[in-house]
């Protein structure tokens, strides 16, 4: 089985979506190996090389909404990520453009090996959401490809020009084209779900689609998209 997501790295919802998915998928031993492919989905290719201002500002700006209702908002999605297991410090978040962070996934998955690639995508998440770095920073995707198992080399003249700009303007092309304008998004088999499902709605997703019966899919989960996130 393969399960193809639109992500981004800076996008709360797509860290506790993508970590719902794996206890989905490891509730299912049945469904075997399953191939994930994560593509990219800038929430806004406009954002700069370093953070400017906190994150409860920018909340708060971003939804029209009192300082406040955006701190309690945040603790909210927090708990959530906690819940989940993760060491989610979204209030103290450094957002940055994340361009480099979805080329530097791309050559990870060009490598054809699965656990590199998750290694990457897993380590990016961690650098944002629990130890709060900016992921436009070069020697921190440095670190991370050499890290993950990636030739310092190539990372190094990957990060330094364009490689795999196209592919990353490619997938949100794809996803205009599909109508995603939210993420995550997930397609398992022939199904779309939108925003990060609970682990056993996504369970029941997977094993109807192993069982080739008609799908229902659920009602929208919490996403963002370059408009904000649901809250």
């Amino acid at each position: 089985m393969k399960i193809t997501y639109w992500s981004d790295y800076a996008c709360p919802y797509c860290y506790i979506g993508e970590t719902r998915l794996k206890k989905a998928i490891a509730a299912v031993p049945e469904a075997g190996s399953v191939e994930l492919e994560m593509k990219a989905f800038q929430l806004d290719p406009t954002a700069g090389k370093h953070a400017s201002g906190d994150t409860q500002t920018r909340f708060a700006h971003k939804y029209g909404i009192p300082f406040e209702d955006a701190g309690k908002r945040i603790a909210t999605i927090s708990k959530m990520g906690n819940a989940e297991g993760i060491d989610f410090k979204y209030a103290s978040t450094l957002f940055t453009n994340t361009m480099d962070a979805h080329r530097l996934t791309k050559l990870a998955q060009s490598k054809k090996d699965p656990e590199i690639s998750e290694k990457v995508i897993e380590s990016l998440f961690k650098a944002y959401f629990s130890d709060n770095k900016e992921l436009a920073d070069k020697e921190l995707l440095q670190s991370i490809g050499e890290d993950c198992g990636l030739d310092p080399d190539e990372v190094r003249d990957v990060l330094a020009g364009d490689e795999y700009k196209e592919e990353v303007i490619r997938d949100e092309r794809e996803a205009d084209t599909y109508g995603i304008h939210s993420v995550p998004f997930f397609v398992i088999g022939e199904y779309g779900i939108s925003g990060a499902q609970s682990v056993k709605g996504t369970e029941s997703v997977i094993r109807r689609v192993l069982e080739e019966q008609t799908v229902t899919v659920p009602d929208q989960g919490n996403h963002c998209g370059p408009e904000g996130c649901r809250i």
